[in-house]
């Protein structure tokens, strides 16, 4: 029996730089060396760090979280800056708990199909600003469908000069995360001074807490005001003493959602957008699913276009949202899998790596939706959005917006790749953007009746 976590072959140095650069790369170099456990020299997460890709263990990790395993919020302080002190990914026991439970309700049930209209009208609405046959990248036009479902369906927000700066202050903040070289701002700490870049992002987002604040103020005092968007539904929520939400707790919780689910979802779209029109064969498949849908379908009959869900899980699994599980933390020694964890030792799941495994996926490099319909995949060999306790509260939602403007594009619009090469994994702060931002064409229309006469009483211009 072997006690001792393995360390990877790789210089510490070059380990330390690679993870942030290229951590696709790291991964990769790591799942060569061919351990399902590890010993991580990665900034950010302290020394010692250990990543995990066996399925087991993992679940082992993820569902024994009080007296051997906790996961506390402190040991996601490295995103406190750009959080805050109040969100829920910070919060640790009984505190985590209650702020979950007043957070799940909106995300989830007949709220999905409140959103769905919604969604459907802003991704034609962005479409439709696309100059027909010229280049653009499918990335930004993904960022702009995943801003204004943010703007609309969190915020509650459509116009007017507060949305407009607002708006702009969102873009500027995750803009700071672009490339691998901004995005070590998270991860090392002495560059977050009090000048330059990160000292202009620490006065964005507190421009963009002071708005906030100011709309928290006003929908207080016209609480009679029936919205259905996220924010009005948190600032209306109560825990079992019958408390809400304060206004830095809200503002924290809402930037939260714009980092957990803006840069996430464009990313995952763009991919999509990339594998579906890459094969052809893969888009063929996909307009003949689509096709089983009534004019009227609502988000459950999207759960059960088999097809669709493969393509969006294939997806995820292949670059997944979240390369790894938030850390947990071993409270006393553990004997897990033949190894010896030390307490106080950080354990992390780690998605990519368990998502590239030759055992679960032959073919792991290959982009092939049918290995989703020719097998159930166990909740903890697949899990894009995390399990268990620190598990993504916008899943639900985040998978429907997925499909559904994958949907509402099909039905519509014809697309094309503008070049043949390849798109390559790019880390863009804590997810893995296409690095090319997909070059990508509109080709053609065949607006159905529920998107013409939306175009017609809206009157938007048409090419």
């Amino acid at each position: 029996m072997s006690n001792q976590i393995p360390k990877l072959k790789i210089p510490i140095w070059w380990q330390r730089i690679q993870w942030i650069l290229d951590p696709v790369g790291y991964l990769e170099a790591a799942k060569r060396e061919g351990f399902d456990f590890f010993q991580a020299e990665v900034v950010g997460f302290g020394n010692g760090l250990i990543f995990v890709d066996q399925p087991e263990a993992i679940q082992y990790i993820l569902t024994h979280d009080r007296g051997e395993f906790l996961a506390p919020g402190e040991a996601n302080s490295l995103l406190r800056p750009l959080l805050g002190d109040f969100s829920v990914i910070l919060l640790e026991g009984e505190q985590h708990k209650k702020r979950r439970r007043l957070l799940m309700p909106p995300f989830h049930g007949e709220r999905l199909q409140v959103y769905g209209d919604l969604v459907k009208r802003i991704t034609v609405e962005a479409v439709e600003k696309q100059p027909l046959n010229r280049v653009f990248q499918a990335r930004q036009l993904t960022q702009e469908i995943s801003l204004q479902v943010i703007m609309q369906t969190v915020f509650g927000l459509c116009e007017g000069e507060r949305y407009q700066r607002i708006k702009q202050l969102l873009i500027s903040l995750i803009d700071i995360f672009r490339s691998p070289v901004s995005s070590s701002f998270i991860f090392f700490t002495f560059l977050q001074r009090n000048w330059g870049p990160w000292a202009r992002f620490m006065r964005q987002r507190q421009d963009l807490c002071d708005l906030l604040d100011l709309e928290i103020e006003e929908r207080r005092g016209n609480s009679a005001q029936s919205r259905f968007d996220i924010l009005s539904l948190l600032m209306s929520a109560r825990d079992e003493s019958g408390e809400a939400l304060t206004n830095q707790e809200l503002q924290d919780e809402l930037i939260t959602l714009l980092f957990a689910g803006y840069e996430t979802t464009a990313s995952a779209l763009a991919w999509a957008l990339y594998w579906i029109h890459r094969d052809p064969r893969i888009k063929e498949k996909l307009l003949e699913d689509i096709a089983k849908l009534n004019p009227n379908y609502t988000s459950t009959d999207l759960m059960h276009l088999s097809y669709l869900n493969a393509v969006c899980n294939e997806t995820l699994r292949i670059y997944p949202v979240a390369m790894l599980t938030f850390p947990r933390i071993a409270q006393k020694e553990i004997k897990l899998a033949n190894y010896t964890i030390e307490p106080g030792t950080p354990v992390m799941g780690n998605i990519y790596l368990l998502h590239h495994r030759e055992d679960l996926y032959p073919n792991p490099d290959q982009f092939r939706p049918e290995r989703f319909l020719e097998r159930n995949y166990g909740p903890y060999e697949f899990l894009p959005f995390g399990r268990g306790a620190r598990s993504c509260i916008g899943e639900a939602l985040s998978q429907f917006e997925m499909k559904l403007v994958l949907v509402t594009m099909l039905q519509n619009y014809e697309f094309a790749l503008a070049d043949s090469k390849p798109e390559l994994p790019q880390r863009r702060g804590v997810t893995l953007a296409p690095n090319r931002g997909v070059p990508f064409k509109l080709t053609g229309y065949h607006r159905n009746d529920e998107t013409a006469n939306y175009l017609s009483s809206v009157q938007l211009n048409e090419h």
